[in-house]
């Protein structure tokens, strides 16, 4: 056994400064990221703490014959934006084999959809740092609180990832909420003889085996719910529109003929929305046409929405121009989905009425008069304040999100308008923005109306409005 030496006691006053010098420090750690945003509708969604800037996944999917397989590897690089003591991401199943933050191991846990990650050492506020998740197992269907499925959904032979509100979290860990936009790297490993579509440009294809890995890239950020994977036997078909924008699209085989005549007018599509709502945000655009077994409803997923079976043309109008008011410009909570629904519904009146239909006025009038005797749950709630988690995508959101669009046009007219719908889509390009920026931003861009009607009636006001 050794023993100290005496102290020197003209040493004591330095040590002793010393010694309170480390014990005030000691006490200054990081704390643990919140798990959940607190979202109005789903508070368990994303997590605090961090923003993501990108994600880097590594997927290797067997759809086999029995239990499909997906094996994963996500990096995500993020800044953190406290001092960080453990983070949660956001995953729904798969089996997690190994954790690591900044290359050293992580102890975790799991809780539900949370997983806790403890780094070694505590990060610092500002500080960006790399977390890489291993994971394995059979993806899971999510069933969203309005009964339809999201998450991974097993195909004919291959599978569909799909996002809203929450279903990102089913096939890789995140921070699954749109107020937290990233940009992708996706490569998807599959059996020879399919293919893996994803967003963004496809910048390789390598095939080594029996296996094929497709490279896929997105520059621009994007919010989780829009991140997609599609596996199966596609036709693809590779264009430009005006300007040179590359049109990449990839159709089911059994929906090539019906879908032909559609999909050949994604380029006018495009120009038309332009026109009317400012530059297209981002670098690629197209669409998936999957069977129509495969999902119960369309999404815009960015640069190419997703189809279950043949679109039609009005719908085809409307996921496209969710590229500008819902990809490029998301909601900051799923409090404010109308800021994407309104927009892209009052988008298909704006198409009829350049196109030889109805007028948005006359269909403003028709869903006035009789909208409820097509959908009695037009006037249910205002399109602002959604009356629970199940009815953020109900025909109050969509349609009466649109007649507000309407009224505001009919107050200040058209030039005005047009003015407002495209300055809002480059003053929030690749943001996040939410209801109350939105009125903000209409009363600046028309100081001398008064929107106040609009917003007490027909945003937020219960029932039908008085008056049309």
């Amino acid at each position: 056994m050794s023993r100290s030496a005496p102290l020197v006691p003209s040493a004591l006053p330095v040590l002793l400064t010393a010694f309170l010098l480390t014990a005030c420090g000691a006490g200054v750690h990081g704390t643990p990221g919140a798990e959940g945003l607190r979202d109005p509708y789903f508070p368990k969604a994303g997590n605090g703490g961090y923003d993501v800037t990108h994600y880097d996944l590594r997927l290797d999917y067997a759809p086999g014959s029995g239990t499909p397989r997906l094996t994963g590897e996500a990096t995500l690089t993020a800044r953190a934006t406290q001092s960080l003591s453990a983070f949660d991401l956001d995953l729904d199943g798969m089996d997690v084999q190994s954790v690591e933050v900044e290359g050293s191991a992580a102890r975790w846990n799991r809780d539900g959809q949370e997983l806790t990650v403890r780094p070694r050492h505590d990060l610092d506020r500002g500080e960006t740092f790399r977390a890489t998740v291993r994971y394995r197992g059979t993806p899971r269907t999510l069933t969203d609180p309005d009964g339809s499925h999201e998450g991974w959904l097993p195909t004919r032979g291959g599978a569909l990832a799909l996002g809203e509100p929450v279903g990102s979290m089913a096939w890789f860990p995140g921070n699954h909420h749109p107020s937290d936009k990233a940009t992708y790297d996706i490569t998807v490993t599959v059996p020879k003889g399919l293919r893996a579509v994803s967003n963004g440009e496809l910048r390789s294809e390598r095939t080594s085996g029996d296996r094929t890995a497709y490279a896929w890239h997105t520059g621009e950020p994007m919010a989780t719910y829009v991140a997609t994977v599609a596996v199966g036997r596609y036709d693809i078909s590779r264009s430009t529109a005006p300007g040179g924008l590359p049109v990449y699209t990839a159709v089911a085989p059994t929906e090539a003929k019906a879908s032909r005549k559609v999909l050949a007018r994604i380029p006018e599509i495009i120009e038309w929305a332009r026109y009317n709502f400012g530059p297209y945000p981002f670098s690629s655009t197209g669409v998936i046409v999957d069977r129509p077994d495969t999902a119960e409803y369309a999404l815009e997923t960015q640069n190419r929405p997703v189809f279950p079976g043949t679109p039609d043309l009005e719908t085809l109008v409307h996921e496209l121009v969710h590229q500008w008011y819902g990809d490029s410009v998301t909601p900051r909570s799923w409090r404010d989905m109308w800021l994407n629904e309104g927009f892209a519904t009052y988008a298909e009146w704006l198409w009829g009425e350049d196109h030889g239909g109805d007028s948005a006025q006359r269909t403003f009038d028709a869903l006035y008069d009789h909208g409820e005797d097509d959908d009695p749950d037009l006037w249910a709630f205002p399109p602002a304040k959604p009356s629970g988690p199940g009815h953020i995508s109900d025909t109050p959101v969509y349609q009466r999100g649109a007649m507000v669009l309407h009224k505001i046009r009919q107050t200040v007219g058209d030039d005005r308008f047009y003015d407002i719908v495209q300055g809002w889509a480059a003053a929030h390009r690749h943001g996040n923005a939410d209801t109350a920026q939105f009125t903000a931003y209409v009363e600046k861009m028309a100081p001398h109306q008064d929107f106040s009607t609009i917003w007490t009636d027909w945003l937020y006001g219960e029932g039908k409005p008085a008056h049309r």
